[in-house]
This record gives structure tokens, sequence and C-alpha cells, in this order.
């Protein structure tokens, strides 16, 4: 049997596609990085992969807004491409840079009436970039990616990770729905981790099949104990990082 496939889309400006590549790959699964553009030339190329990451990084620079120009890209050039992808129960996850794209192109959190986005992700109420370690707590519901996960903790690295609904009304209809997945949560000191003033500490969400993920910390950059600063007399060296098991889910998923 062919160990499942996952396409890492990669742009100028992404700097986690060789991670995210390695992450799929140490989850048992077999990762091919494919340039926008080689994929805008050639969509068949998702035709043989199950898995479809958009990984972190700075896209195009992040001109204009964070995922900006790489989402105006996908909507005009691989709308239907990827759409096709998420319906015939192809698995998405948007790290990051990632996240931000999924919102804006409307393959997650989209208002199924107009398409518009229902979420976005504003600047931190810091005003600044932040670079650190978050704990996190995770309600999974239908997400494929967080099954079996109660607890994480990860890195973050972003200037633009707050997440915001357009109304109220919509930040209570998408948690009545179970898709406010991942949240921001109180670290070993007993303080609040939310790095970014997100609303309700929302650190991911997923679409209604569970299929589609977004978050914004970075599982590939924990897959092995001694990424972590505090790994030395803490973990066990050998033991996997908490965000394998992200990438483990996916890949089991469609194996």
């Amino acid at each position: 049997m062919l160990a499942p496939r996952a396409l890492v889309l990669r742009a100028p400006g992404t700097n986690c596609d060789r991670e995210t590549a390695y992450a799929f790959e140490r989850a048992g699964g077999v990762a091919r990085r494919v340039h926008v553009r080689a994929l805008a030339a050639r969509p068949a190329t998702a035709d043989d992969c199950q898995i479809l990451c958009i990984p972190g990084g700075f896209s195009y620079g992040d001109d204009i807004a964070s995922g900006r120009i790489l989402a105006l890209e996908l909507k005009t050039r691989l709308a239907d491409v990827l759409r096709r992808f998420r319906d015939r129960g192809g698995l998405v996850l948007g790290i990051c840079n990632g996240f931000q794209v999924l919102l804006q192109t409307g393959l997650l959190l989209a208002d199924p009436a107009t398409g518009t986005p229902r979420a976005s992700l504003a600047h931190n109420t810091s005003g600044r970039f932040v670079d650190r370690w978050v704990s996190l707590r995770a309600e999974p519901g239908r997400s494929v990616f967080l099954r079996g996960i109660d607890a994480l903790e990860l890195p973050v690295a972003h200037g633009e990770g707050r997440f915001t609904t357009r109304s109220a009304a919509d930040f209570s209809a998408l948690a009545t729905a179970g898709q406010l997945v991942l949240r921001y949560a109180a670290g070993a000191d007993g303080l609040p981790t939310n790095p970014n003033g997100a609303a309700g500490d929302v650190a991911g969400v997923c679409d209604e099949t569970g299929r589609v993920f977004g978050l914004m910390p970075h599982p590939e950059r924990f897959i092995d104990a001694t990424q972590h600063p505090a790994w030395c007399g803490r973990l066990d060296p050998d033991a996997a990082g908490a965000g394998l098991a992200v990438f483990v889910n996916a890949v089991k998923a469609v194996a």
C-alpha cells in the first residue's frame, strides 16, 4: 500500500516548507514541496495527494497584509482546484501564514451564503511581532488533526495572529458548531499565554467537516523533544515533540 502523500505548497517568502515536509515524513507520509506557480501550471499534481498544506512564513513578504497576495493568487488561479481537493475529502492544513491564507481564500470559515470570510487574523494587540512558546488546550470535536490531543505546547511567531470574527453572532455560531478547536491556555505558572489578544483565546479552527484546519502555532517546529527550550532534564531526548501528533493524525486519517 502506498504511503499517504502530502503536497506542501510554497511561494516566494515561505520559509517553513522543509520542516513541514519533514514532519509529514516523520509521521509516515510522503511529502512533496510544490511551488504555487508549478501547481498552477499543472493542477493535476494535486490529484495524486491526499493532504494539502500551506505552511508558515512570509509569503510575498506579507506585502499589503499577511498572506494576502498568496490568497489572491490562489483565488485567481487555483480556486477550483482547491475546492475540488477539499470536496473530494482531501485534508487541508494551514499553519500560521497558511492559516491566514485559508481564511482569505474562503476555504475555511466562509459565509455559506455569500462566500465572504466570517473571521480574520488581525494585528497582535501589542502591535509587535511575537516569538515564544505557548500552552494550548484542544477541543477536537470533529477535527481530524487533533484527535486524541487534549493539551500541547508549541511555538508561535507572528505579527498578525489575533483571531477575530465578523460579529459576536459569528463567534457564537462557530463555538456552538464546535469549530473553535484550539485555544491558548494557562501555562505551568498559571498565567495566560494568549500572545496576540485573540477573541476567546482562539489559536486554531476547523471547518464543518473537521478536515480543513488552520492554526497559528507551529507544530512542525516541535516534532522532537530536543526542540523544546527546556528539554534537558525535563523531557526524554528520544521522545517525539507534541507537534508530531498533528501530522500523525493527518496521515492516519487518509491511510
